[in-house]
């Protein structure tokens, strides 16, 4: 079989699984199954594909036609400047969330408090942008703080990872706290895609309530962590802006904002601890 048949029947078995960019992502697995950059595999697609390759691609297809994400396939997902290492452990990395990287950015800070770091995107992307800034990211599951400190590593990015719930293992204060926290309602998992409802952390999407419970609880620790000036961004879902703003507000924080992403959608929520 060709590269190009075995492109072709993959992306076959991914329609009639519903997959919406089928062929798309049978391009993307054939070029993980022949180890080779997405922009490479056209050279191969006449050649006859290897007996190990042609497995690699069917299990890679299989995964994908039970909805795995194709980033936990390969084992990764490029996320601002670099790619970070993905499991079933962490929160996808997605690129709405670099609107929260961005708008930190946008102003200098030396320390960085990171809660519910997952795979470090957040974190880490900030901390290589700004080489002498210290950072640390908090996580309740184990699991995910070992794909964090493995991404530090390939980045060559120095952080703290700390096990911790929110703030209870948290020590010291910051000029910048960031989250990404469960926001999704428990009354809107059944509506997701299965790819997300299915293969990602529950515990990483949602409260199993209204989707602010995380917010309360960040709203409410943020000014003991945080330095006069300091500011608390949290990602969040197209609807909650106005909830968490007056979250922040009720926690003795100020100047509450909320930034859209590329798409338009309110995406961040940002406030300051007065000065």
């Amino acid at each position: 079989m060709t590269g190009a048949e075995a492109l072709s029947q993959g992306a076959l078995r991914l329609a009639a699984a519903g997959v919406e960019d089928a062929t798309g992502d049978s391009r993307l697995l054939l070029a993980h199954a022949l180890n080779l950059p997405r922009h490479h595999l056209t050279a191969a697609l006449t050649a006859p594909l290897p007996d190990e390759a042609l497995r690699r691609f069917d299990a890679a297809v299989s995964a994908r036609a039970a909805r795995q994400p194709v980033s936990q396939i390969l084992g990764r997902r490029a996320f601002w400047k670099h790619e970070f290492r993905v499991t079933r452990d962490t929160l996808d990395p997605r690129p709405e969330t670099e609107t929260l990287v961005e708008a930190a950015l946008a102003e200098p800070f030396a320390a960085v408090l990171d809660l519910g770091t997952g795979t470090g995107a957040i974190l880490l992307s900030l901390l290589a942008e700004r080489p002498v800034a210290r950072g640390t990211g908090t996580d309740i599951s184990p699991k995910a703080l070992e794909v964090a400190k493995e991404n530090a590593a390939i980045i060559g990015v120095s952080a703290d990872f700390i096990e911790s719930d929110w703030f209870s293992g948290a020590v010291g204060d910051y000029d910048l706290i960031v989250s990404n926290p469960p926001y999704i309602a428990l009354a809107e998992m059944a509506g997701l895609a299965p790819e997300v409802r299915d293969w990602e952390p529950r515990g990483a999407l949602t409260d199993e309530g209204d989707g602010l419970a995380a917010y309360r609880a960040i709203a409410a620790g943020a000014p003991a962590h945080l330095r006069p000036g300091g500011r608390l961004m949290v990602e969040i879902g197209p609807t909650q802006g106005a909830a968490v703003a007056a979250l922040m507000a009720a926690a003795g924080l100020v100047l509450p904002r909320i930034l859209p992403d590329l798409a338009g959608r309110d995406r961040v929520v940002l406030a300051r601890k007065p000065a």
